[in-house]
């Protein structure tokens, strides 16, 4: 149950209210795993604004309707139907959208991000940057891009980039979904709530005390959160395969990476993890690799600019219309990439991924991060 369940209008895409100094953010399209449109990115975006200069918000907590997702990613079907009727809502809906995720990284109140359910794609974007990323026993965390013809980011190529590199490439080319213990081992996550303390959190809040101090909003809820849940985890599944995980993942480059998992036929892991591999764009594979190097040098701000480049060159040329097409329009499941194989992606064209369509400049986010 949602802080809001029975309480909103289903027209109503993401849902704003304010209990006891905390403003609530819901996404409210449980049908479509609360996917983002761009309309709810301009709410957000709104709305948050809003609520940084509003002294009768403390904190704010984003939460998503029903029991399955947070946020499954953005409206994918939508960027697709953009795309191909010659539009360019798609490349206003990114735009848009790394404003606002960069927005709750630089958030000057506490953001804490509740992940119950599914957590993919553009619901990271809206969850990384929290100063609490708060997990439970039904979060299912993935980056998934790679699957579509696209690369991973709302700011991924910061987010990932700072984990470990072997960890970091893992999640973003192969597009595993982790559990709550993997997101803590890993660095995606703060706390794990287990059992009911999800509940137990949503019902705190309407007698939460708040100190006189506003400066310590962040610990007072912090521990407040922390004191129901765990921010250490057992037996992750990802530490009991890292040595084998670290020796694959530091081959020089894809083909290394597919080279070292080929001649380890007998550890179920690593077949597992090349089947994945084998089902992704070979283009976006060698992009992504390409993109994580470069993210870890990288402030935020350059990041999203460097994502938004890469997004207008996967849209234009990649493989990301005929990955939607094969996984969400015609489900054939039979994607025909680019380039059929690793070895066929010529080391120019992935680098050319990176040049700027926009002349010096003009970079719509040029003003990000100048706050």
């Amino acid at each position: 149950m949602n802080l809001h369940d029975g309480a909103v209008e289903a027209k109503d895409e993401v849902v704003f209210s304010v209990i006891n100094g905390f403003g609530i953010v819901t996404l409210n399209r449980p049908r479509a795993l609360n996917a983002i449109t761009h309309g709810m990115v301009r709410a957000m975006w709104t709305q948050l604004n809003a609520w940084a200069h509003d002294p009768a918000v403390r904190a704010v907590l984003i939460e998503g309707m029903g029991e399955k997702a947070f946020c499954a990613g953005g409206d994918v079907r939508a960027l697709y139907d953009s795309r191909v009727n010659h539009g360019d809502a798609h490349q206003a809906f990114f735009v848009d959208e790394y404003r606002l995720d960069y927005l709750i990284h630089r958030y000057p109140k506490p953001y804490i991000a509740l992940l119950d359910g599914i957590v993919m794609g553009g619901g990271m974007g809206v969850a990384q940057g929290a100063a609490l990323r708060v997990v439970t026993d039904r979060t299912r965390l993935a980056m998934p891009e790679t699957g579509i013809g696209l690369f991973p980011d709302v700011g991924a190529s910061w987010f990932l980039g700072h984990l470990a590199p072997t960890l970091a490439r893992y999640l973003g080319l192969s597009g595993v979904t982790i559990t709550a213990a993997d997101a803590l081992y890993c660095g995606l996550a703060d706390v794990w709530l287990e059992g009911d303390a999800p509940q137990r959190l949503r019902d705190m809040l309407p007698d939460f005390d708040w100190s006189a101090d506003a400066s310590a909003d962040l610990q007072q809820v912090r521990s407040a959160i922390v004191s129901i849940g765990r921010t250490w985890a057992d037996a992750a599944p990802l530490a009991q395969v890292r040595s084998t995980l670290d020796r694959h993942f530091s081959a020089l480059d894809v083909p290394g990476i597919v080279a070292s998992l080929e001649a380890d036929p007998q550890t179920p892991w690593s077949v597992e993890t090349l089947a994945m591999l084998a089902q992704r764009s070979p283009l976006s594979l060698c992009v992504t690799d390409r993109q994580l190097q470069k993210g870890r040098r990288l402030d935020l701000a350059d990041a999203f600019r460097m994502e938004l480049v890469l997004g207008y060159h996967a849209f234009a040329t990649g493989d990301f219309v005929e990955g939607v097409r094969a996984l969400l329009i015609d489900k054939d499941k039979q994607p025909r990439w680019r380039y059929a194989t690793l070895a066929d992606v010529p080391a120019s064209v992935v680098e050319a991924f990176f040049v700027s369509p926009w002349p010096d400049g003009a970079h719509p986010l040029k003003a990000l991060g100048d706050d």
